[in-house]
């Protein structure tokens, strides 16, 4: 009786030929649409676009809540419906009664004084803060001249820390620090005319020391 064999296809070599050519049919499809995509992005459409300052309040875990405010800059699309904004701002807080109190509790743990009878005024201590952000935005259909938009982004701030009772210390020393963050943003942009628009802006900060969420309002001058 003549013995059966396996088609040819599914012999050794040609098997695995067969896998192979199988998995790049499906990767390819998958390949040519994230390549596309990310053509879609560039550096062609940057470019100076708009100037503009904001102004508002900004409330933290350990800070006292301040009034902050910056500059920004527009510098144009990076991809579909995304923009490139990067700016600076500046604000000063004291840190909370409540961090004074905890801070003070700590160093009268470690008085040795037999009467009891001291008291530890540790006074204000401030904390200034100047931050350099830079944000993509997305821009989603607007509403007329209404543009919402959403950010994420990444920031470095230079922070000073003072006070009477620290100046020259390793406490002083521990709050002079550089710091790397991370930002998001939510706000809508309203044109009043082709060349001006009025900001309302709600954004939030994260650093290993603080995280912060300020409301602020601005103008942008569009150049022409």
């Amino acid at each position: 009786m003549p013995r059966l064999s396996s088609p040819p296809i599914f012999r050794g070599r040609n098997l695995n030929t067969g896998i192979r050519v199988a998995t790049l049919l499906l990767l390819f499809p998958a390949s040519a649409t994230a390549q596309g995509f990310l053509e879609q992005f560039s550096y062609e459409g940057l470019g100076l676009t708009a100037i503009g300052v904001d102004f508002g309040a900004i409330a933290s875990n350990n800070l006292t809540t301040e009034p902050v405010g910056g500059l920004r800059i527009d510098y144009g699309a990076f991809g579909p419906k995304v923009r490139l904004v990067f700016g600076a701002s500046y604000f000063k807080g004291e840190f909370s009664d409540e961090k004074i109190a905890e801070f003070e509790q700590k160093l009268a743990n470690v008085v040795q004084d037999p009467s009891g009878d001291f008291t530890i005024d540790v006074g204000s201590v401030t904390l200034a803060d100047v931050e350099a952000f830079l944000d993509l935005q997305y821009l989603p259909g607007g509403w007329g001249r209404v543009q919402p938009y959403l950010g994420l982004g990444a920031s470095a701030h230079i922070r000073n820390g003072d006070g009477a009772a620290i100046d020259g210390t390793f406490v002083e020393d521990a709050l002079d620090t550089v710091a790397a963050g991370m930002n998001v943003t939510v706000g809508l942009e309203v044109a009043i005319v082709r060349w001006l628009s009025v900001l309302a802006e709600l954004r939030g900060g994260l650093t290993s020391e603080l995280r912060t969420v300020s409301a602020r309002g601005g103008l942008m001058y569009r150049l022409p």
